[in-house]
Parts: C-alpha cells; structure tokens; sequence
C-alpha cells in the first residue's frame, strides 16, 4: 500500500475551481489554512469529483462531524485502507489500523501492553537519556539541520529500542518509513511501484522474519516480541507480518518526529514560552499539545461507508471514501477559539485530535507525548533561545504534514 501517489498533482485546486485536497503541496506555506476555512464554513462536507488518481471521495472538515464518524465503526469501515490510495493488490500490505473487529484487536491487543501508562513511567528515564544524548551533540552559534540532528536522530533512537533492534542499524527503520510513505528524505515522492521501494520493503521483512525467530521463544517485552508471540501474531502470513512491522515504524516515526521539528519553528516564534519551558510543568505540558494540534502530523484518516449517510443534507453511499481531516478539526473555531494562535494556556488543548478517536486512537500517544515533553524540557535547559536560520523544507504529502528539512541555530545557556 503506498501512501501519496500525487507528486504530479500540483496544489490549490482542480480545472473545475474546486480545492484540490489530495495535492502534495497541500500543506506547504500553510496554503491549507484558508481552503479548509472556507470547507468548514460553506462545505463543511465536500464531495471531490473524478480525481485522475483517486477518483472522487468525501471530505470531512469540521470537528464534530470528524468526531461522530470516527466513533461509528457501525456506519463505516476502516478496512482495506487508512489512506486516500487503495491497498495496491500487487503488493498488498495489511495492517491493523486498516482493519475491523474481531481483527483489529486480535493484533493491536497484544501490542498494548507497551504504551500502557506504566510501560511509559518504566521508560521515563530511558528515553530521557536518549534524549541528553542527542541535545548534548549539538552544535551552538552555527546553523544546523534540526530534521536530521534532532528529529529524526532521537526518533530513530526510540524506534530501535521499541522494537528492541540493533542500534548501530538503526537508520534502517527511517529509511523504510520513507519507502512505506513513497517519500524522500529531501521531501520528495518516490513512485510505489519503483522497484527499490519494493526491494527495500522486501528487504525489512528479511531482517524482521530473521528477527521474529529469536523473539518466538518468549519472554521479551518489546514490540516485536508482543506482536509475535501472540495467538494471533504467531498466525501472520509474510505480507500481513511486513505491513504491521512497518506501520508500527511509521507511526513510532512520523507523528513524534514532525512534532518535534514543529516544536523547534513554534518555539523560534515564541521565545518567551520556551524560556519557561523547563521550569514550568503546567507550561510545557500545554505547549505539547497546542504543538500537536497546530502541527496534525497526520493530516487525516479514511473511512468507508458501510450503509448510506446523511450529513448536513447529503448522503455518502456504501462503499464511498471518507478522508477525516484532522489537520482541519484542530483549527475549527468553533471548539478551539483563534485557531491560529499559539496558547500554552489553551483551556481545552486535550481536545486535540492529532491522534485520532475510538478503537483506532493512536496506540503511541502517550509515548509521543512523553518524547515531546522530555526533548523541551532537556532543550529548555540547555539553550537560551533557538532561531530559524531559514525557509524549512516541507514532505510532498497530503497524508502526513511534516518536514524534509528545518536550518536553526541554537544559543547556549549561561
């Protein structure tokens, strides 16, 4: 299944006038902002027609109607896909986020365990370590890209320990995260069916399948072993097996790794937040979430009607794509007073919906939460100020709202 096969489908709209929201340029410059403005206030439901690569499919833009269909497994499905482009049959990779009950929880249930509340205060002190590694390597007064030394450094770190794989091949699991997404690391596209995306994929359920033979026996506690020796992981055909590897990768990468790059550009903008930040818990707690509601790393999630559905006046049919548009959601005034603003002090910041509702609610929320808060608390404490040295460079997706690349430099705290 790949992820974004729009790098030829330029921004802003269609030859109808209509907004173009499967544009890999969607996000860039923020251009997003006023198209979904206007959706949520004159086409809160948006019907786009006879796309040249998706077809037509429904979009969803404000919160609550965002909220009512991702709680109703009854009148839609998650199967098949969670993205815009269906699953290619030719290289079919299932995974559980684009599954239905009994399914969908005989293979997250027995990967739980390890985002559970007390998992997290285990790994408190683990991930704080990883954390003073890479902030303590960085260089001060010089320009630097906080994507690569930061971002992905420190998510690379975590992922490694998550699945328990060797440190040293760590960069792997980036690498294979981008192949899964069709992107580059220089925010580019890469076609799915290029064959050193598939021989890459190929080539992460060699190392995962040579992997899950020393986790078999029992007794480890990481997220491959849970996976595996489970009833129903143990039963996982190769294709299922690579899916859910990999998009266990891609969440454990994509949404912390974007939210810390976002991190870094709010708090260039809002030095005088940052500067509280290590001292002040009721501060930096609320800028984690004002970060991820700003930010929407992953900028929607798709549905399926299962039976017709009336919302405001029109009906989806059985069988019609649904793209609920997070990144909309969490600007929506009506729930979250002058969206575009920054409040650490946001009331109601929790309401946020970076990270989806219901039985498909990101299983790592706790633990993109807990990396977020322990990297500005630690940068808090090390750096007087950090400063954009320059225009960062965005991901070409409408799927994941992110950066290639982000030039900043630090000033080190006396």
């Amino acid at each position: 299944m790949s992820m974004d096969r729009n790098a030829d489908v330029t921004a802003g709209e269609l030859s109808t006038g209509a907004p173009d929201l499967a544009a890999a340029d969607l996000f860039h410059d923020d251009r997003h902002l006023p198209v979904f403005e206007a959706l949520r206030s004159t086409h809160p439901l948006y019907r786009q027609d006879a796309h040249p690569r998706f077809g037509s499919f429904w979009n969803v833009t404000r919160y609550n109607d965002i909220l009512q269909i991702d709680l109703d497994d009854a009148s839609f499905t998650a199967e098949d896909s969670f993205v815009l482009e269906d699953m290619d049959e030719q290289f079919p990779l299932p995974m559980f986020l684009a599954m239905d009950d009994p399914r969908h929880s005989e293979l997250r249930d027995p990967v739980k365990p390890f985002f559970s509340q007390a998992s997290m205060n285990r790994m408190r002190e683990s991930i704080r370590q990883e954390v003073c590694t890479v902030l303590d390597a960085l260089p001060c007064d010089e320009t630097f890209d906080w994507v690569e030394q930061v971002s992905i450094a420190l998510t690379s770190r975590i992922l490694a320990r998550m699945f328990d794989y060797p440190m040293e091949e760590r960069d792997d699991l980036i690498r294979w995260s981008h192949m899964v997404l069709c992107t580059t690391p220089e925010g580019g596209t890469i076609a799915p069916e290029d064959p050193m995306r598939q021989q890459a994929l190929l080539e992460c359920l060699d190392v995962f399948s040579r992997l899950r033979k020393s986790r078999d026996a029992g007794g480890g506690d990481d997220l491959l072993s849970l996976l595996v020796q489970s009833g129903a992981g143990a039963r996982l055909k190769p294709s299922e097996f690579l899916g859910n590897i990999l998009m266990l990768i891609v969440a454990g990468n994509d949404t912390t790794r974007n939210s810390i790059s976002a991190g870094a550009s709010t708090f260039a903008r809002h030095p005088e937040v940052f500067a509280r930040l290590a001292e002040d818990p009721e501060v930096l707690r609320g800028s984690v979430l004002e970060i991820l509601r700003l930010q929407s790393p992953i900028a929607y999630i798709r549905r399926r009607a299962r039976v017709p559905y009336v919302l405001h006046g029109r009906v989806i049919q059985p069988g019609e794509k649904v793209l609920l548009w997070y990144a909309s959601g969490n600007m929506d005034p009506t729930v979250f007073p002058d969206p575009e603003r920054f409040d650490p002090a946001r009331p109601n910041a929790f309401k946020m919906m970076a990270f989806g509702f219901g039985k498909h609610r990101c299983l790592g929320a706790r633990l993109a939460e807990l990396q977020l808060s322990l990297v500005w608390q630690e940068a808090a404490k090390r750096f007087s100020a950090i400063e954009l040295a320059g225009p960062p460079v965005q991901v070409a997706s409408s799927f994941i709202k992110g950066y290639a690349s982000m030039p900043v430099r630090l000033t080190r705290a006396s």
